[in-house]
């Protein structure tokens, strides 16, 4: 019956199909990183952290979504209900939505498109407006204040993740993402991480920034503004606030591993003595395992950032954002022009 299906029907049940498995994979996953915060920053202040809910405490997420999900969902009287229903969903849909060109592995990945890069910036975007008309619809002064708050820093930090892309741009040579990774192919030593390491950390502390953890969290500054943007949100509308920080969380940890640590590829890809015939060769050959081992890695960060610094004040995070890390992303692009034109680094294989 499926080879009766034209061509065209085949192709879009077929990507139907690979869009819901990632989709309830991802949800999956910010369900349980929630779980493993809640386990890294107890065990950091010496507490114990989820242990009731189900085995060693694994149900947490579970009921968490449940308590939010039978919770009243108030509209307040004065606001903006049209756009204060569609707030949450802008926030979270471009999270979701970019991992339609994340290449999860050699062989897969859900739209091979030539500009993915450009699809990335393009909706990694467009999740400020959430949270802009999120506290303007509200009508209230401390939601919009925090959503001012928001804006400014997404737009300062924005910037210097593009040019951070653009370093990036100039080393893989191509906006595919696939193309991106297999650039950086032949082991750790080609990896993106070495020869642009200063964008390496300005892209990953922006993208702290971007979604709104601490210590840049002074959109929701509990303690200063009421909880921010998203003060008047209760139940599922709040999840939704919710699960499209997390959702943030592990795409930033995504493209950070794709960009400068070689996403799927192995760090021991080139290493001889794991030849074909031994039991240990397939440590050196590309997988999804090895992104999800460095998607890992990149939230553990984001979590130990938050367990270690307190919050910034907003002018020192304005500041960090346009006078230290532009400037330094500026200074590098002309730093790789320089490596490109002496062909070392990335473009070595250029030579001749």
């Amino acid at each position: 019956m499926w080879g009766m299906l034209p061509p065209l029907m085949q192709y879009l049940v077929e990507t139907t199909f690979w869009i819901v498995v990632v989709m309830i994979s991802v949800i999956l996953t910010v369900a349980f990183t929630t779980y493993f915060e809640r386990k890294v920053i107890g065990y950091m202040q010496g507490r114990i952290g989820p242990n009731r809910v189900g085995p060693l405490g694994l149900g947490q997420p579970f009921a968490d979504v449940i308590k939010l999900l039978v919770k009243e969902v108030i509209v307040p009287q004065k606001s903006n209900r049209f756009l204060f229903i569609i707030a949450p969903l802008l926030t979270l849909t471009p999270a979701l939505a970019t991992w339609a060109v994340i290449p999860l592995s050699d062989t897969f990945v859900i739209a091979d498109i030539n500009a993915g890069l450009l699809y990335v910036l393009s909706l990694t975007s467009v999740g400020v407006y959430g949270v802009i008309l999120a506290g303007w619809a509200t009508n209230s002064k401390y939601a919009f204040l925090g959503a001012m708050r928001s804006a400014a820093q997404i737009v300062a930090y924005e910037i210097a993740m593009g040019f951070a892309l653009v370093g990036v741009l100039m080393a893989g040579g191509s906006l595919n993402l696939g193309v991106i990774i297999e650039a950086q192919a032949g082991g750790f030593s080609n990896w993106f991480i070495l020869p642009l390491l200063p964008l390496f950390f300005v892209y990953l502390i922006s993208g702290v920034a971007e979604t709104n953890r601490a210590p840049f969290d002074v959109a929701e500054g509990e303690s200063e503004i009421v909880a921010g943007f998203h003060v008047e949100y209760s139940g599922v509308a709040f999840a939704l606030f919710f699960l499209g920080e997390y959702a943030n969380i592990i795409l930033i940890s995504a493209l950070t591993s794709i960009f400068f640590l070689g996403g799927y590829l192995s760090p021991f890809e080139g290493w001889t003595f794991l030849g074909d015939g031994q039991f240990l060769s397939f440590l050196r050959e590309p997988s999804l395992a090895w992104l999800c081992v460095k998607i890992c890695f990149f939230i553990f960060v984001f979590f130990w950032l938050r367990a270690t610094f307190p919050r910034y004040r907003y002018d020192q995070i304005m500041r960090l954002g346009w006078k230290v890390f532009i400037p330094v992303t500026i200074v590098w692009i002309v730093v790789e022009g320089i490596m490109a034109w002496l062909q070392v680094g990335p473009w070595a294989n250029l030579a001749g």
